[in-house]
């Protein structure tokens, strides 16, 4: 008997297997769902108990260095030893010393006891100090916790070391070092520090660091987990703040496991070292700098030394001063003061608008050449000591002048008013500004350092705009020899020095120092070789037998060397309650050397401190940029000498 298959009752319902089929895909995609879901949730929670149990540390990258010319370092890192308490360690003293507090409270009344969160103060404090005065005994020192850092560091910083004592000296370091055990809590923590091995030198060129409390993370990765960021620096002033982004290092750092009260477990789960910025090259010639400051001394002044030919700043030199080291990690509250009473952070040689006295005559004397109102070698008026302008006497050389016929070299080596007086009259105060903006005279010079937009060209028409008055004739006598309204920087006046010196219209100054720079080139002044040659005849003569003639001698004398300079004396009014009492006196001077070749130019401003004191061009500045000139050329004709690479210890 033969046996037949069996339907089933689904296989002769097409309808009813379609709908077996449509639960089976129901199924299977909602098993997927939820499979995913888990894996999902899986997922999550991993990435939540990622964050949960680890923590960031942001380790700043050291600052990159600032050179001289020369290669040597002015701005550097130095190790800073620290006494640090590592709090990780310390688990067990907080435990034990936890159960002590609360067993002698136990005694006080429930509602006198201190709360959980005073206990943990009490606690941190306690262990805290029993660590610090182990320190002080081995130093010798007197050292107290400062509650309130103390209870900000573990409220937002605990993952790291509490710093105990900053600084240490050498001596306390190597103390510490043999006296600490190897496995406790207590370390020495070497950081780095800003340093700049030659103190005040160039403070206002190169600036100061200030304390950086957020360091960039962003190169490390990671940023979804709580960070704790170590403090670095970060540019205040000077060249250490216009290339902080170049100097700035590159952040490192370690990313830990924690405890569940928030300390970090050892090893790191991984680590990254910190790159250091990169390095700048200064066109300082850090021997020229010192050479410009310790000419100044302890007066108040200013002097730039540029490189002619190619613009670089070979030294500028503001005082008074500071001490750059004095600015990081912080200063005190007397030093800063200190800073403060003596305007010390203003840059004199950049932000400093001063009148620049009888320097302002080779100005004046390029002006009237480009005018025609004089020629080089006919005299324009006649000496006798003073000359009426608009009913008011004006005196050559504070009336002890009396120069007769003058030609243009005899008026700029003897720096006669009288002839200057004329010449500006025939120029006309417009025709004066006019050269001076070429010179780029009352607008920045370009210098990698912030300026003041204090230096003033005026004319006829700003007057009348500044102060709804004419220009009167007295007005051009004092602009043609430097004085009235007329305000420069002496970084500006070194810039004309060079310009005149390569016979161009201006000079671009860098205080970055490129080998090889190619030549600066500007459009020429456009005088003659004779009305040129008359300019630096008179500025040679007044180095030889005018007005500085005492840098040219005895013990200033540069042995073969002319020097081409202009001095000037410039007054500023002084009042007291609103009512004038006297006159201070600035005292300048230009020049540049060799005059046949320049190589440099120099501007020196120096500001008298007392009234009616005599200060004088030739007498108070000329030595200062006589100091420059020796040092440039007694280290340009030395020996040559291989070059020293010099490195931070």
């Amino acid at each position: 008997m033969s046996s037949a298959p069996i339907e089933t009752h689904a296989a002769r319902n097409p309808r009813l297997l379609a709908f077996y089929g449509l639960v089976a895909l129901l199924v299977l995609v909602l098993s997927i769902g939820v499979g995913r879901q888990q894996l999902l949730r899986s997922s999550q929670n991993s990435d939540d108990e990622r964050k949960q149990s680890q923590r960031r540390i942001i380790v700043p990258g050291p600052r990159g260095n600032i050179y001289d010319r020369e290669g040597r370092v002015l701005v550097g890192n130095r190790a800073r030893f620290s006494v640090v308490l590592n709090l990780a360690e310390l688990r067990s003293d907080f435990g034990a010393e936890y159960d002590k507090v609360v067993r002698n409270f136990r005694a006080l009344p429930k509602d006198e006891r201190p709360n959980s969160s005073q206990v943990n103060r009490i606690v941190r404090t306690t262990v805290t100090e029993r660590y610090l005065e182990q320190v002080n005994r081995i130093l010798g020192r007197h050292e107290q916790i400062k509650q309130a850092d103390l209870n900000r560091h573990f409220e937002s910083s605990r993952l790291l070391p509490y710093t105990l004592i900053e600084d240490l000296s050498p001596a306390e370091y190597a103390r510490l070092v043999e006296k600490l055990p190897v496995n406790s809590p207590l370390q020495v923590y070497a950081s780095s520090t800003r340093y700049y091995p030659y103190g005040r030198a160039a403070a206002h060129v190169l600036g100061y660091v200030g304390v950086d409390a957020n360091p960039d993370a962003e190169a490390f990765g990671h940023d979804d987990l709580m960070t704790f960021k170590m403090k670095g620096a970060y540019g205040r002033a000077g060249l250490e703040k216009r290339f902080d982004a170049k100097l700035q290092g590159q952040a490192g750092g370690a990313i830990y496991r924690v405890d569940p009260s928030g300390y970090k477990i050892n090893p790191p789960l991984e680590k990254r070292t910190p790159k250091q910025g990169e390095s700048i090259t200064t066109s300082i010639d850090i021997d020229l700098q010192q050479a410009a400051e310790e000419a100044i001394g302890d007066r108040t002044g200013a002097a730039v030394a540029l490189d002619v030919r190619t613009g670089e700043v070979l030294a500028l030199s503001s005082k008074p001063d500071y001490d750059p080291n004095a600015w990081y990690p912080r200063m005190s509250a007397e030093t800063y003061k200190e800073i403060q009473e003596q305007h010390a952070e203003l840059n004199l040689a950049i932000d400093g608008a001063f009148p620049p006295g009888s320097t302002f005559k080779i100005l004046t004397s390029i002006a009237a050449l480009q005018h025609a109102a004089i020629v080089p070698d006919r005299p324009i008026t006649f000496c006798d000591g003073t000359v009426q302008i608009g009913g008011r006497t004006f005196y050559c050389d504070n009336g002890r002048g009396h120069h007769g016929h003058v030609t243009l070299s005899d008026a700029i080596a003897h720096s006669c008013d009288v002839y200057y007086y004329e010449a500006g009259r025939l120029t006309t105060p417009d025709g004066i500004a006019e050269e001076a903006r070429k010179f780029h005279f009352g607008q920045r010079t370009g210098i990698e350092l912030p300026e003041s937009d204090a230096s003033l060209v005026p004319d006829t028409a700003w007057k009348r705009k500044r102060w709804n008055e004419p220009w009167y004739g007295g007005d051009t006598a004092n602009y043609s020899i430097g004085q009235g309204f007329l305000l420069v920087t002496p970084l500006q006046m070194a810039c004309f020095t060079a310009s005149v010196a390569r016979n161009e219209l201006y000079t671009t100054p860098t205080l970055i120092h490129r080998e090889n720079a190619p030549a600066q080139h500007t459009p020429p002044i456009g005088l003659s070789d004779h009305e040129r040659a008359a300019i630096v005849e008179g500025m040679i003569g007044t180095t030889t037998e005018g007005t500085a003639s005492l840098i040219t001698k005895g013990p200033y004398k540069v042995p073969g060397v002319t020097i081409a300079g202009k001095t000037g004396t410039a007054q500023k009014d002084v009042y007291e309650g609103g009512k004038l009492i006297g006159k201070i006196n600035f005292a300048w001077f230009i020049c540049f050397a060799p005059a046949e070749n320049p190589e440099i130019a120099i501007a020196v401003m120096l500001e008298g401190d007392t009234i009616g004191e005599t200060y004088g061009g030739g007498v108070n500045a000329a030595p200062v940029a006589n100091a420059i000139i020796r040092k440039y050329f007694e280290k340009k004709n030395a020996p040559a000498a291989p070059k020293a690479e010099f490195k931070i210890k």
